[in-house]
């Protein structure tokens, strides 16, 4: 276990980070009380005192990551999350790994994470195209899902990304190594010429997609 039962945290504090760690690594289903407390170093009574069931204690966590995820996220491009992830990636990892878990199990916190940094890079972009630094597109919402899906993918398997450059660990000169490729595929797209678009927009407008 990581070294979250500092002498300051509360018990409250002890248990819910010992959960954290524990749901994100083994799931919900498969983490019982008994672990929690046992990580947390009190006793499953405490633990079943200060938050009621395990249902009350994955409420509590969904709720504390959900904050500290949508808060380092506000206002964020992919390079700031980068320097949020590198400044403690340890901890970082663990939180954007609970949240992934809670996506595979389709839970609220989830639903509620995705859509808050949906619509914070939708408003980014929106404010880009208003002041001209950016283009626009025929479908924002669709859009904003798309970079925050590459902007996911690239905080869910930072150690598979670093070795697929050559690297042993995600740090600094794999950012190094993706920050022009990156701005040059949103600055200058990938395609020489529009016929792959032109020719989705055709297909699409054929189905009645538009």
């Amino acid at each position: 276990m990581r070294s979250v039962d500092n002498a300051d945290l509360t018990a409250t504090a002890k248990i819910r980070n010992a959960a954290v760690e524990l749901f994100a690594r083994d799931g919900f289903q498969k983490t019982n009380l008994r672990a929690i407390a046992a990580a947390a170093g009190v006793s499953a009574g405490l633990v079943v005192h200060h938050f009621g069931s395990k249902d009350g204690l994955r409420t509590a966590c969904d709720e504390f990551v959900l904050q500290v995820l949508t808060r380092r996220a506000q206002g964020a491009g992919t390079p700031d999350l980068m320097r949020e992830y590198l400044a403690d990636p340890e901890e970082y990892r663990l939180h954007v790994q609970y949240m992934t878990r809670a996506m595979a199990e389709d839970s609220p916190a989830a639903q509620t994470f995705v859509e808050q940094i949906v619509d914070e890079s939708e408003a980014v972009q929106r404010a880009g195209v208003d002041d001209g630094s950016m283009r626009e597109s025929s479908d924002p919402r669709a859009l904003a899902v798309l970079n925050v899906l590459l902007s996911l993918a690239t905080l869910t398997m930072p150690p598979a990304l670093a070795r697929a450059l050559g690297h042993e660990e995600f740090g600094p000169d794999v950012l190094r190594r993706l920050a022009v490729p990156t701005l040059e595929l949103y600055t200058y797209g990938l395609y020489t010429d529009d016929t792959t678009l032109r020719a989705a927009t055709s297909a699409a407008a054929e189905r009645g997609d538009e």
